[in-house]
């Protein structure tokens, strides 16, 4: 069961996914799947959780883990633990990213709007990294809660306003990742928030990716995919785009072209009096059509920083 309050909140958006979604998702589960659900609720009940026991969030466990019941029950149980040492339950209230506005022009990374799916689109612009410049301004530790605090925001304010907008249930996001202008360096400046992000997303976050689509890839960038693809989820690797400076047109078959930012092709743009492309944080979460009980979705930042 759910909490009065959680149910409030679910009863404000659709609950099954679109009927073309992948096999174990809401509304596109077999017997077996909804018979290890009720299994995973009833063993978490029991253990005495209360909070996100819902069909969608006890189903992306499960898929995380192939429908391995006690798979998925070491997994919730983990994130839970994780939640409450961290701190996410209150992270949106708590945590301001003051710095954002300056940190945005060293490590850009924004949502803006939504794909064809209605999916929020996040981009990401690692060739821009510049980390020297950057932690004279913040910390991985604080990158690290800005990325938490995204997250809870994804999912509190931009899934449920998406899914209102689309009409089904949107559980996932599309991202762009630009390696325009990357260098070995570079990337090596940031692998350390990049691998520890990547453990945040994968442990406490499962089953959030739509699509992923890797723009400006350098030579021999997809060669050295091809060799790791064999280790790698049959799932996971079919949501994976690796796209290089010709991009556009496969990015279009996603993205409305009034969507998608001019910069990569389309025609969105953003005036900087309404915090530009970086800040602006533009989709369906910011319309008050589909905002619903949760609220709008907060600014962790001042805009005078």
């Amino acid at each position: 069961m759910v909490t009065a309050e959680e149910k409030t909140f679910l009863d404000s958006y659709p609950e099954i996914c679109a009927p073309h979604s992948l096999p174990g998702t809401p509304g596109n589960t077999s017997p077996a799947q909804d018979k290890a659900k009720e299994q995973l609720r009833e063993i978490l009940t029991t253990a005495g959780f209360t909070k996100r026991l819902d069909d969608a969030t006890l189903l992306r466990f499960l898929r995380a883990r192939k429908f391995d019941v006690e798979a998925a029950r070491v997994m919730f149980v983990n994130c839970e633990e994780w939640r409450k040492d961290y701190g996410t339950d209150t992270i949106l209230e708590t945590f301001k990213y003051d710095e954002k506005p300056l940190v945005a022009k060293y490590y850009p990374q924004y949502y803006h709007k939504t794909d064809k799916d209605g999916r929020p689109l996040y981009f990401e612009e690692l060739g821009k990294v510049n980390i020297h410049e950057m932690y004279k301004i913040t910390t991985e530790e604080r990158m690290l809660k800005n990325l938490v605090w995204e997250y809870e925001c994804v999912v509190k304010h931009r899934l449920p306003a998406c899914s209102r907008a689309a009409g089904h249930l949107v559980e996932t996001s599309c991202t762009i990742l630009d390696l325009k202008g990357i260098s070995i360096s570079s990337a090596y400046s940031v692998i350390s928030y990049v691998r520890a992000a990547s453990y945040i997303s994968q442990n406490f976050y499962p089953e959030r990716m739509g699509k992923f689509y890797i723009i400006n890839a350098p030579f021999g960038f997809s060669a050295a995919f091809r060799l790791f693809k064999p280790f790698l989820d049959p799932v996971t690797v079919s949501k994976i785009f690796i796209l290089g400076g010709s991009y556009q047109k496969e990015l279009l078959k996603q993205i409305p072209i009034e969507n998608l930012p001019k910069k990569f092709g389309g025609h969105s743009q953003v005036d900087e009096a309404e915090g530009g492309l970086y800040l602006s944080d533009i989709g369906p979460w910011r319309d008050p059509k589909y905002i619903g009980p949760e609220g709008e979705g907060p600014l962790m930042f001042s805009m005078k920083a």
